[in-house]
């Protein structure tokens, strides 16, 4: 069996609402407009036949609902799409054994009664949040109640990359140009998310959280010593903060938290980075996932297969390690 943990979908009433709420979506519109099977179940069981025992979890893609509606609508839509995902999950279990709950972050009080109804009374196996909530960094005081939330709940938080083409790749340019901001500007946001949570002091706080970073922890796994060795002088290069107790403060050396993430292995079929994020992460830590629809699933099981890694190894990312993380059994 194999247990693809990221994959995305549209429910139809909830990409109806969204579409009324905000009827100009821009690029992420586009994109979604672009893939059938987002939205067409048929299509997407025809694309999954051909792995044999595979399964997906599904969430909610890309806007993050900060971005695109009120507080209220924000509410509204987190609901729709939770109760349809939970519907689609009950009428199809074979295909889909459990999906994501959708957050709106804009008033955390609405946010964790939709988080506690998503969890207890949908059976939602988990939460996805993005790196940056309207332009507010995870580790503002105000997101802690989910974190808190999740490590009582023991289960785990999905973190995806947020960034649109306003990010400037150049002061003087109004917009990334070259889709820069999704190609590179999406796993830099997942490393500074991760960053900013380590020095934060979460894991401190709640040492068995569970947060799943998509596409194998971005730049991180690759940047090894920048944020290791890079970031044991923090406030040398700084002269107008001041940052001589942040390491400090924390419990372990800082370098050490960052392996206490997760990371998946969509990464657009890349061979070449799995051997770095695997050893990085450890394969406890490593789950299986394709990003589907948004990527390929037949190019992620030949990059895999192509590492020839030893079958202990493989049934931890392909099912083991889902069910651990999510505290239940695929059989």
């Amino acid at each position: 069996m194999f247990v693809d943990i990221y994959t995305h979908i549209f429910p139809a009433d909830f990409y109806k609402r969204m579409s009324e709420i905000a009827p100009k979506l821009g690029n992420i519109g586009k994109r979604m407009q672009s893939v059938t099977e987002v939205h067409d179940l048929d299509a997407r069981f025809r694309a999954m036949d051909p792995f044999g025992d595979y399964r997906q979890i599904i969430s909610l893609p890309n806007p993050p609902l900060e971005d695109i509606t009120t507080p209220e609508q924000g509410i509204e839509l987190a609901r729709i799409g939770n109760d349809t995902m939970a519907e689609m999950v009950e009428r199809n279990s074979d295909r889909f054994p459990g999906f994501v709950a959708a957050l709106a972050m804009h008033s955390i009080d609405e946010t964790m009664d939709e988080l506690h109804r998503a969890v207890r009374d949908l059976g939602a196996v988990g939460v996805q949040i993005f790196t940056n909530v309207g332009g507010r960094p995870l580790d503002h005081a105000d997101f802690e109640p989910v974190f808190a939330a999740m490590a009582d709940y023991d289960l785990p938080i999905w973190m995806h990359p947020a960034r649109t083409s306003d990010m400037t790749d150049y002061a003087a340019e109004e917009k990334s140009r070259y889709e820069i901001w999704w190609a590179l500007g999406w796993p830099y946001e997942t490393s500074v998310a991760m960053v900013r949570l380590v020095l934060w002091g979460l894991f401190d706080r709640y040492p068995k959280i569970k947060i799943l970073t998509h596409h194998l922890g971005g730049m991180i796994p690759y940047f090894e010593e920048r944020v290791g060795a890079g970031l044991a002088v923090l406030g040398a290069r700084t002269s107008d903060e001041d940052y001589s107790e942040v390491l400090s403060s924390l419990k372990r050396p800082h370098g050490e938290y960052f392996k206490m993430f997760y990371g998946d292995t969509a990464m657009f079929g890349s061979s070449s980075a799995f051997p770095t994020g695997i050893d990085y992460f450890g394969p406890d830590h490593v789950v299986f996932s394709t990003d589907a629809p948004f990527a390929p699933v037949a190019e992620t099981f030949e990059s895999l297969k192509r590492m020839e890694l030893e079958a202990g190894v493989q049934k931890k990312l392909y099912k083991e390690n889902a069910e651990r993380l999510m505290n239940r059994s695929f059989d």
